[in-house]
């Protein structure tokens, strides 16, 4: 079943790679915010239960699913509620929101930036965020979802020969697969 990506890969002005992902949520900033940065609206959508120290060099702890081995990583930069930025497993996350004006009064434009450790996780990566994000998708409509948004049991399969065939570059391990 062909699939829809909606991550782009690009080169940072650093010529880091990075994975960009772009949303639109009818919701206020401040809603958006709590959801990127509340440790149980969080492990809703995101692939890891989070709890963070919101101040730049703070520690966010991670723990994934059962018997996942837990990591840290370090918050870059905070500006509530506008922006997150952290460093974990050798790459970086920066989540960027804006309040949007008229005729969208009310409603959030959300950035997910993933500046990749090495370039060929870029596919892997991506498959996994489409999956993370359509969570997150459905919890700003209200609605719940079904099926795990991150692990090894994420339908993210198809996602990751979309962007293989797409050109992104892959071939990093999938962890789990190798």
């Amino acid at each position: 079943m062909p699939v829809d990506l909606t991550g782009t890969f690009l080169r940072l002005g650093d010529g880091r790679p990075a994975l960009r992902f772009t949303r639109t949520y009818g919701h206020p900033v401040d809603r958006v915010w709590h959801v990127v940065t509340d440790p149980d609206e969080l492990a809703r959508w995101f692939p890891f239960r989070a709890e963070m120290d919101l101040r730049p060099g703070g520690t966010i702890a991670f723990r994934g699913e059962t018997g996942a081995e837990e990591f840290t990583g370090i918050v870059l930069a905070v500006d509530p509620p506008r922006h997150l930025s952290f460093a974990w497993g050798g790459g970086e996350l920066h989540f960027d929101l804006e309040e949007l004006d008229e005729p969208d009064d009310g409603h959030t434009r959300f950035t997910l930036t993933d500046v990749l450790a090495a370039e060929d996780t870029a596919a892997r990566n991506g498959a996994g965020w489409e999956v993370c994000l359509a969570a997150l998708d459905a919890l700003a409509r209200g609605e719940r979802f079904e099926g795990p948004h991150a692990g090894v049991h994420a339908p993210w399969k198809g996602f990751y020969e979309a962007y293989v065939a797409a050109g992104v570059p892959s071939g990093a391990p999938i962890p789990g697969q190798d």
